[in-house]
């Protein structure tokens, strides 16, 4: 019990101060581009028309919204992990002595974590697209919950967990995979810092998959806003999409599968234009 509320309160501080980073990650994600592009150089010396990054578009927020609008979404937020904190720590108790595979193991329990907190998540998504077309119609957990119901249905409560679920249980076999090939053929157990490079094969392991799974994540998080009425989940921010696969498909005929994984050096799109009206790109 301890252990877990050590985990919790971790998790919360970490929740706490990445929360301006997902928060842009997640606009970016919608299509919401507030300030144009501008001229500047690469890494190479070339002139090419550059996208704002994270702290010019932070720097955009605070101006609207003060430096509290950095933090619109947090306490569903905090309330997700939190959550999924505990519910992850009782699984994985729950099936030490019925499932002999680790992996097996984690994959059971992040699965369930994941399920348990998505409405959270769609909170949390939906607050934040707020800030585009400066709505208020999610202001707080008790009352998104029960407009969500209202509108939605229990399934409103799960829109994009699909992927979301795909996205996790792949990035655990990459990780489980990779790590077993290096473990196996890339360290000499001999040596003396063997636990350290271990330690190291998995965080490069955990972002090597987190890169690979990105688009699901994506996918996710724009069918957890999309058609919720909100103008970040409607045209022309984005089509309605009946299910995930139309909106995978969409993204991959945009070249836009890997829109908002990177929030520095960031480029204008090739062949893409700025609507400066709708602050957005065509």
């Amino acid at each position: 019990m301890a252990e877990t509320c050590g985990q919790v309160l971790l998790g919360s501080g970490l929740t706490i101060l990445s929360h301006p980073l997902m928060y842009i990650k997640v606009l970016v994600q919608v299509g919401h581009e507030p300030l144009p592009p501008t001229l500047g150089r690469n890494l190479f010396g070339r002139q090419v028309y550059q996208l704002p990054g994270l702290f010019a578009y932070a720097k955009h927020i605070i101006k609207i919204d003060g430096k509290s609008g950095l933090f619109k979404g947090l306490t569903p937020r905090l309330c997700a992990g939190t959550i999924g904190t505990i519910v992850h720590s009782k699984v994985l108790q729950c099936y030490k002595l019925l499932v002999n595979k680790e992996y097996l193991r984690k994959m059971i329990a992040r699965s369930c974590a994941t399920i348990v907190t998505h409405p959270f998540h769609v909170i949390t998504l939906r607050c934040m697209v707020q800030f585009i077309g400066r709505e208020a119609k999610y202001s707080g957990v008790f009352d998104s919950i029960v407009t969500i119901y209202r509108e939605e249905g229990i399934l409103g409560f799960f829109a994009g967990l699909i992927p979301r679920l795909l996205g996790d249980i792949l990035s655990l076999w990459i990780c489980n995979m990779l790590a077993h090939f290096i473990n196996t053929y890339a360290i000499d157990d001999s040596t003396s810092h063997t636990g350290e490079i271990k330690n190291c094969s998995q965080a490069v392991t955990g972002f090597f998959a987190s890169m690979l799974t990105y688009p699901f994540v994506l996918v996710s998080n724009l069918m957890a806003v999309n058609n919720c009425g909100l103008a970040g989940g409607l045209p022309p921010y984005a089509a309605i999409y009946p299910n995930w696969l139309h909106c995978w498909s969409h993204l991959s005929r945009e070249g836009n599968m890997s829109r908002g994984n990177s929030l520095f050096f960031r480029k204008l799109p090739a062949g893409k234009m700025y609507a400066v009206e709708q602050k957005r790109f065509f």
